[in-house]
């Protein structure tokens, strides 16, 4: 029976640790795998990793497009391009950064029962898996930006869909984006 349990934050020093192998592919990490994918939903999220429960350990879940991905001792293999987005987290809510991640990724992983796989992802996909990924090495979002100046408060904006494009046209323009930015998309974790 899968749980839903308390996300760590910034600020837990857990979240900085690197995730260990898993060598061990029964009960303890099915469960594991279940509560993350248990919390992430109920967040709402597009990840979540096994270290964001301050358990450093090589797992994660992403879920995109109705699909589950449950990612075991992942890799990235290979990578193509430059895409930059908002991206956020659920360690670190109430705010958004724009990110440079690479636009394609490869990732060889293992399931639940330890057989490999492998997944591409662009888009969504692609930006969850690395942000992910990320957090089994104790990085976080936050890290690629210059400065924490670059966060922005994330909110529902008044008008819809016009606050996420006149972020989007300061973003271009070079201005720094508006303070309230409505979601477009569930927060990365």
């Amino acid at each position: 029976m899968s749980s839903v349990r308390p996300i760590i934050q910034l600020g837990d020093p857990r979240l900085r640790l690197r995730g260990e192998t898993v060598d061990s592919f029964g009960k303890v990490l099915h469960e594991l795998l279940d509560d993350l994918t248990a919390t992430m939903r109920a967040a709402p999220g597009v990840g979540l990793a096994a270290p964001q429960f301050g358990e450093p350990v090589r797992c994660c879940v992403v879920e995109v497009e109705d699909r589950l991905y449950e990612l075991v001792n992942p890799m990235i293999v290979r990578s193509d391009g430059t895409d930059r987005d908002l991206e956020g987290c659920l360690s670190i809510p109430g705010y958004v950064a724009y990110v440079t991640r690479k636009e394609r990724v490869w990732v060889v992983a293992q399931d639940r029962r330890g057989k490999k796989f492998k997944v591409a992802g662009a888009g969504l996909l692609g930006r969850a898996l690395q942000h992910e990924l990320d957090h089994l090495d104790g990085k976080l979002y936050i890290d690629y930006l210059d400065s924490l100046d670059e966060l922005i408060a994330a909110g529902r904006g008044d008008d819809g869909d016009a606050a996420d494009d006149a972020a989007d046209e300061d973003a271009e323009a070079g201005a720094r984006p508006r303070a309230r930015v409505r979601r477009a998309t569930r927060a990365l974790a």
